[in-house]
Protein backbone atom coordinates (compact mmCIF):
# COMPACT_ATOMS: atom_id res chain seq x y z
CA UNK A 1 0.00 0.00 0.00
CA UNK A 2 1.24 3.48 -0.83
CA UNK A 3 1.26 5.68 2.23
CA UNK A 4 1.83 9.33 2.96
CA UNK A 5 3.38 10.25 6.29
CA UNK A 6 2.43 13.52 7.96
CA UNK A 7 4.15 14.70 11.14
CA UNK A 8 2.91 18.03 12.44
CA UNK A 9 1.76 20.08 15.37
CA UNK A 10 -1.76 19.82 16.82
CA UNK A 11 -3.03 23.03 15.26
CA UNK A 12 -2.81 21.77 11.70
CA UNK A 13 -5.49 19.80 9.90
CA UNK A 14 -4.09 17.37 7.33
CA UNK A 15 -6.14 15.86 4.53
CA UNK A 16 -5.12 12.76 2.65
CA UNK A 17 -6.28 12.28 -0.91
CA UNK A 18 -6.57 9.14 -3.01
CA UNK A 19 -3.63 7.54 -4.74
CA UNK A 20 -1.97 9.57 -7.44
CA UNK A 21 -2.92 7.39 -10.37
CA UNK A 22 -4.76 9.92 -12.53
CA UNK A 23 -3.74 11.50 -15.78
CA UNK A 24 -4.10 15.24 -15.21
CA UNK A 25 -4.75 15.80 -18.91
CA UNK A 26 -7.97 13.82 -18.57
CA UNK A 27 -8.93 15.79 -15.46
CA UNK A 28 -8.81 19.22 -17.06
CA UNK A 29 -12.23 20.31 -18.22
CA UNK A 30 -13.14 22.65 -21.02
CA UNK A 31 -12.28 26.30 -20.64
CA UNK A 32 -15.05 27.59 -18.33
CA UNK A 33 -15.02 30.99 -19.94
CA UNK A 34 -16.20 31.44 -23.48
CA UNK A 35 -13.54 32.68 -25.82
CA UNK A 36 -14.15 36.35 -26.43
CA UNK A 37 -14.19 37.05 -30.16
CA UNK A 38 -14.47 40.57 -31.52
CA UNK A 39 -15.36 40.71 -35.21
CA UNK A 40 -14.24 44.07 -36.51
CA UNK A 41 -14.49 45.41 -40.07
CA UNK A 42 -13.21 48.50 -41.78
CA UNK A 43 -12.98 50.00 -45.25
CA UNK A 44 -9.60 51.05 -46.57
CA UNK A 45 -9.52 54.84 -46.74
CA UNK A 46 -6.84 57.16 -48.08
CA UNK A 47 -4.79 56.91 -44.89
CA UNK A 48 -4.52 53.11 -45.25
CA UNK A 49 -4.20 52.94 -49.05
CA UNK A 50 -0.91 51.22 -49.96
CA UNK A 51 -0.30 50.03 -46.39
CA UNK A 52 0.59 46.47 -45.50
CA UNK A 53 -2.38 44.50 -44.22
CA UNK A 54 -0.87 43.81 -40.79
CA UNK A 55 0.07 47.48 -40.30
CA UNK A 56 -3.44 48.59 -41.21
CA UNK A 57 -4.83 46.08 -38.73
CA UNK A 58 -2.68 47.58 -35.96
CA UNK A 59 -4.26 50.97 -36.71
CA UNK A 60 -7.77 49.55 -36.41
CA UNK A 61 -7.01 47.19 -33.50
CA UNK A 62 -4.23 48.93 -31.51
CA UNK A 63 -4.85 46.84 -28.38
CA UNK A 64 -3.28 43.82 -30.12
CA UNK A 65 0.38 43.40 -31.02
CA UNK A 66 1.36 43.25 -34.66
CA UNK A 67 2.81 39.75 -34.21
CA UNK A 68 -0.48 38.48 -32.76
CA UNK A 69 -2.45 40.03 -35.63
CA UNK A 70 -0.13 38.26 -38.04
CA UNK A 71 -1.02 34.93 -36.42
CA UNK A 72 -4.69 35.71 -37.05
CA UNK A 73 -3.91 36.17 -40.73
CA UNK A 74 -2.04 32.86 -40.77
CA UNK A 75 -5.06 31.16 -39.18
CA UNK A 76 -7.40 32.45 -41.89
CA UNK A 77 -9.27 34.78 -39.55
CA UNK A 78 -8.79 37.91 -41.68
CA UNK A 79 -10.68 38.45 -44.94
CA UNK A 80 -10.14 41.09 -47.61
CA UNK A 81 -13.17 41.64 -49.82
CA UNK A 82 -14.60 38.41 -48.48
CA UNK A 83 -11.56 36.27 -49.27
CA UNK A 84 -9.24 34.92 -46.54
CA UNK A 85 -5.97 36.82 -46.62
CA UNK A 86 -2.84 34.69 -47.02
CA UNK A 87 -0.12 37.27 -46.51
CA UNK A 88 0.46 39.91 -43.84
CA UNK A 89 2.55 41.95 -46.27
CA UNK A 90 -0.06 42.35 -49.00
CA UNK A 91 -0.75 45.97 -49.86
CA UNK A 92 -4.27 47.30 -49.42
CA UNK A 93 -6.12 49.40 -51.98
CA UNK A 94 -8.57 52.22 -51.49
CA UNK A 95 -12.12 50.99 -50.99
CA UNK A 96 -11.29 47.41 -50.03
CA UNK A 97 -13.16 45.87 -47.09
CA UNK A 98 -11.27 44.10 -44.32
CA UNK A 99 -12.97 41.87 -41.75
CA UNK A 100 -10.97 40.68 -38.73
CA UNK A 101 -11.93 37.95 -36.25
CA UNK A 102 -10.01 39.24 -33.25
CA UNK A 103 -9.36 36.36 -30.90
CA UNK A 104 -7.47 36.90 -27.65
CA UNK A 105 -3.85 35.82 -27.34
CA UNK A 106 -3.11 32.44 -25.79
CA UNK A 107 -1.23 34.18 -23.00
CA UNK A 108 -4.20 36.39 -22.15
CA UNK A 109 -6.32 33.25 -21.77
CA UNK A 110 -3.76 31.45 -19.61
CA UNK A 111 -4.94 32.57 -16.20
CA UNK A 112 -8.32 30.88 -16.20
CA UNK A 113 -9.78 28.39 -13.74
CA UNK A 114 -9.79 24.80 -14.94
CA UNK A 115 -11.11 21.99 -12.75
CA UNK A 116 -8.36 19.47 -12.02
CA UNK A 117 -8.03 16.45 -9.74
CA UNK A 118 -5.10 17.63 -7.65
CA UNK A 119 -3.60 15.10 -5.25
CA UNK A 120 -3.74 17.24 -2.08
CA UNK A 121 -2.09 15.61 0.91
CA UNK A 122 -2.31 18.54 3.33
CA UNK A 123 -4.58 21.55 3.44
CA UNK A 124 -5.75 24.19 5.89
CA UNK A 125 -6.94 27.80 5.64
CA UNK A 126 -3.43 29.06 4.90
CA UNK A 127 -1.74 26.61 2.55
CA UNK A 128 -1.91 23.29 0.78
CA UNK A 129 0.66 20.71 -0.24
CA UNK A 130 0.18 18.64 -3.37
CA UNK A 131 1.87 15.53 -4.72
CA UNK A 132 2.44 16.67 -8.31
CA UNK A 133 2.39 13.98 -11.02
CA UNK A 134 5.09 13.85 -13.66
CA UNK A 135 3.87 15.58 -16.83
CA UNK A 136 2.00 18.39 -15.11
CA UNK A 137 3.36 21.86 -15.93
CA UNK A 138 3.34 24.15 -12.91
CA UNK A 139 2.97 27.60 -14.50
CA UNK A 140 1.70 28.77 -17.92
CA UNK A 141 4.42 29.39 -20.50
CA UNK A 142 4.77 29.21 -24.29
CA UNK A 143 3.55 25.83 -25.43
CA UNK A 144 1.65 25.25 -22.20
CA UNK A 145 -0.70 28.16 -21.72
CA UNK A 146 -3.43 26.06 -20.09
CA UNK A 147 -3.85 22.76 -18.26
CA UNK A 148 -1.22 23.78 -15.69
CA UNK A 149 -1.17 23.52 -11.92
CA UNK A 150 -1.89 27.25 -11.75
CA UNK A 151 -5.13 26.72 -13.70
CA UNK A 152 -6.14 23.99 -11.27
CA UNK A 153 -5.43 26.17 -8.25
CA UNK A 154 -7.58 28.97 -9.66
CA UNK A 155 -10.47 26.52 -9.88
CA UNK A 156 -9.87 25.08 -6.41
CA UNK A 157 -10.35 28.27 -4.39
CA UNK A 158 -11.47 31.75 -5.38
CA UNK A 159 -8.83 33.59 -3.36
CA UNK A 160 -6.07 32.13 -5.55
CA UNK A 161 -6.85 34.80 -8.16
CA UNK A 162 -5.81 37.48 -5.65
CA UNK A 163 -2.34 36.00 -5.18
CA UNK A 164 0.66 36.28 -7.48
CA UNK A 165 1.03 33.02 -9.42
CA UNK A 166 -2.05 31.71 -7.57
CA UNK A 167 0.07 31.19 -4.46
CA UNK A 168 2.86 29.15 -6.07
CA UNK A 169 6.07 29.83 -4.14
CA UNK A 170 8.37 27.26 -5.75
CA UNK A 171 8.23 24.98 -8.77
CA UNK A 172 9.00 21.49 -9.95
CA UNK A 173 9.98 20.73 -13.53
CA UNK A 174 7.26 19.29 -15.75
CA UNK A 175 8.59 15.73 -15.58
CA UNK A 176 9.55 15.83 -11.90
CA UNK A 177 6.98 14.37 -9.50
CA UNK A 178 6.46 15.01 -5.82
CA UNK A 179 5.70 17.55 -3.14
CA UNK A 180 4.98 21.24 -3.59
CA UNK A 181 3.66 23.73 -1.05
CA UNK A 182 1.24 26.42 -2.26
CA UNK A 183 0.04 29.42 -0.27
CA UNK A 184 -3.66 30.23 0.11
CA UNK A 185 -3.23 33.66 1.72
CA UNK A 186 -0.93 36.62 1.17
CA UNK A 187 0.45 36.24 4.70
CA UNK A 188 1.35 32.59 4.13
CA UNK A 189 2.83 33.33 0.71
CA UNK A 190 5.07 36.08 2.08
CA UNK A 191 6.38 33.97 4.96
CA UNK A 192 6.88 30.84 2.84
CA UNK A 193 8.77 32.78 0.17
CA UNK A 194 11.04 34.25 2.83
CA UNK A 195 11.59 30.83 4.41
CA UNK A 196 12.60 29.33 1.07
CA UNK A 197 14.95 32.24 0.37
CA UNK A 198 16.47 31.81 3.83
CA UNK A 199 16.93 28.07 3.15
CA UNK A 200 14.71 27.15 6.06
CA UNK A 201 12.52 24.76 4.04
CA UNK A 202 13.81 21.19 3.88
CA UNK A 203 13.47 19.70 0.39
CA UNK A 204 14.67 16.20 -0.37
CA UNK A 205 14.53 14.29 -3.64
CA UNK A 206 15.09 10.73 -4.81
CA UNK A 207 16.86 10.29 -8.14
CA UNK A 208 18.21 7.54 -10.37
CA UNK A 209 21.43 8.47 -12.14
CA UNK A 210 23.83 6.84 -14.56
CA UNK A 211 27.12 5.51 -13.21
CA UNK A 212 28.51 4.73 -9.78
CA UNK A 213 28.06 7.61 -7.36
CA UNK A 214 30.57 7.63 -4.45
CA UNK A 215 29.38 5.58 -1.49
CA UNK A 216 30.35 8.30 1.00
CA UNK A 217 27.83 11.20 1.23
CA UNK A 218 29.11 14.40 -0.38
CA UNK A 219 28.04 17.89 -1.43
CA UNK A 220 28.20 19.60 -4.79
CA UNK A 221 28.85 23.30 -4.30
CA UNK A 222 29.00 24.86 -7.76
CA UNK A 223 27.41 28.02 -9.24
CA UNK A 224 24.60 27.57 -11.75
CA UNK A 225 23.65 29.90 -14.59
CA UNK A 226 22.29 29.82 -18.13
CA UNK A 227 24.24 27.54 -20.44
CA UNK A 228 26.23 29.84 -22.78
CA UNK A 229 25.70 27.42 -25.68
CA UNK A 230 22.05 26.37 -25.25
CA UNK A 231 19.43 28.75 -23.91
CA UNK A 232 17.14 25.92 -22.81
CA UNK A 233 19.77 24.45 -20.50
CA UNK A 234 21.38 25.52 -17.27
CA UNK A 235 25.02 24.74 -16.47
CA UNK A 236 27.75 25.05 -13.88
CA UNK A 237 29.32 28.37 -14.88
CA UNK A 238 31.61 30.88 -13.26
CA UNK A 239 29.57 33.87 -12.25
CA UNK A 240 26.43 31.76 -11.81
CA UNK A 241 24.29 31.83 -8.69
CA UNK A 242 25.65 29.97 -5.65
CA UNK A 243 24.15 26.46 -5.57
CA UNK A 244 24.61 23.57 -3.14
CA UNK A 245 23.23 20.03 -3.24
CA UNK A 246 23.81 17.23 -0.74
CA UNK A 247 24.00 13.72 -2.22
CA UNK A 248 23.73 10.32 -0.48
CA UNK A 249 23.91 7.04 -2.36
CA UNK A 250 21.18 4.56 -1.45
CA UNK A 251 21.96 1.78 -3.93
CA UNK A 252 23.92 0.76 -7.04
CA UNK A 253 23.15 -2.05 -9.50
CA UNK A 254 26.33 -1.91 -11.56
CA UNK A 255 25.07 0.71 -14.00
CA UNK A 256 22.64 3.00 -12.18
CA UNK A 257 22.84 4.63 -8.75
CA UNK A 258 19.87 5.46 -6.53
CA UNK A 259 20.52 8.68 -4.60
CA UNK A 260 18.83 10.96 -2.11
CA UNK A 261 19.49 14.66 -2.69
CA UNK A 262 18.93 17.58 -0.37
CA UNK A 263 18.57 21.05 -1.83
CA UNK A 264 20.35 23.74 0.15
CA UNK A 265 19.51 26.23 -2.60
CA UNK A 266 16.78 26.07 -5.22
CA UNK A 267 18.15 26.97 -8.63
CA UNK A 268 16.49 26.01 -11.91
CA UNK A 269 17.31 22.36 -12.76
CA UNK A 270 19.74 22.31 -9.83
CA UNK A 271 19.88 18.57 -9.10
CA UNK A 272 19.89 17.71 -12.80
CA UNK A 273 22.74 20.12 -13.52
CA UNK A 274 24.85 19.29 -10.48
CA UNK A 275 24.73 15.54 -10.96
CA UNK A 276 25.32 15.80 -14.72
CA UNK A 277 28.35 18.00 -14.03
CA UNK A 278 29.84 15.09 -12.07
CA UNK A 279 29.21 12.65 -14.89
CA UNK A 280 25.98 11.28 -13.44
CA UNK A 281 23.04 12.58 -15.50
CA UNK A 282 19.58 11.50 -14.39
CA UNK A 283 18.12 8.45 -16.03
CA UNK A 284 15.76 9.59 -18.78
CA UNK A 285 16.95 13.21 -18.68
CA UNK A 286 17.83 13.72 -22.35
CA UNK A 287 18.43 17.46 -21.89
CA UNK A 288 21.45 16.78 -19.68
CA UNK A 289 22.76 13.60 -21.27
CA UNK A 290 20.62 10.99 -19.57
CA UNK A 291 19.27 7.89 -21.34
CA UNK A 292 16.15 5.78 -20.82
CA UNK A 293 16.78 2.86 -18.46
CA UNK A 294 14.89 0.54 -16.13
CA UNK A 295 11.63 1.43 -17.85
CA UNK A 296 12.12 5.16 -17.18
CA UNK A 297 11.84 7.42 -20.22
CA UNK A 298 11.23 10.63 -18.27
CA UNK A 299 13.73 12.12 -15.85
CA UNK A 300 13.93 9.94 -12.74
CA UNK A 301 13.44 12.63 -10.10
CA UNK A 302 10.88 12.75 -7.27
CA UNK A 303 10.44 15.37 -4.52
CA UNK A 304 10.00 12.91 -1.66
CA UNK A 305 10.13 15.09 1.45
CA UNK A 306 9.09 18.61 2.36
CA UNK A 307 9.60 20.09 5.81
CA UNK A 308 8.86 23.61 7.00
CA UNK A 309 7.53 25.68 9.87
CA UNK A 310 3.88 26.55 9.31
CA UNK A 311 3.81 30.24 8.33
CA UNK A 312 0.88 31.06 10.61
CA UNK A 313 0.69 28.50 13.42
CA UNK A 314 4.43 28.16 13.82
CA UNK A 315 4.11 24.38 14.05
CA UNK A 316 6.50 22.07 12.18
CA UNK A 317 5.08 20.30 9.15
CA UNK A 318 7.00 17.33 7.75
CA UNK A 319 5.55 15.52 4.73
CA UNK A 320 6.64 12.56 2.64
CA UNK A 321 5.18 11.26 -0.62
CA UNK A 322 5.69 7.79 -2.11
CA UNK A 323 7.39 7.24 -5.44
CA UNK A 324 5.05 7.08 -8.43
CA UNK A 325 4.68 3.64 -9.98
CA UNK A 326 7.16 4.05 -12.85
CA UNK A 327 9.96 5.26 -10.62
CA UNK A 328 9.09 2.95 -7.73
CA UNK A 329 9.59 -0.07 -9.99
CA UNK A 330 12.93 1.23 -11.25
CA UNK A 331 14.03 2.27 -7.74
CA UNK A 332 13.29 -1.20 -6.39
CA UNK A 333 15.45 -2.84 -9.05
CA UNK A 334 18.46 -0.70 -8.06
CA UNK A 335 18.08 -0.88 -4.27
CA UNK A 336 16.97 -4.50 -3.77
Amino acid sequence: MRRIMVREGPETNPMSSEENGFDYRDAVGDDPAEIAVDTRSFEVDESLHGQRLDKAMVVRAPEFSRSHLQTLIDRGLVRVDGVAASSASRKLRLGQSVAMELRPTEESRAFVAQAMNLNVIFEDDHLLVIDKPAGLVVHPAPGNWQGTLLNGLLARHADASRLARAGIVHRLDKDTSGLMVVARTLEAMTVLARSIAAREVRREYLALVHGEVPAVPFEIDAPIGRDPVSRIRMAVVSGGRPSRTGVTRIGFDGAVSAVRCRLHTGRTHQIRVHLASRGHPLVGDALYGGRPALGMSRQALHAVRLGFVHPVTGRPVDLEAPLPTDMADAWGRVTR
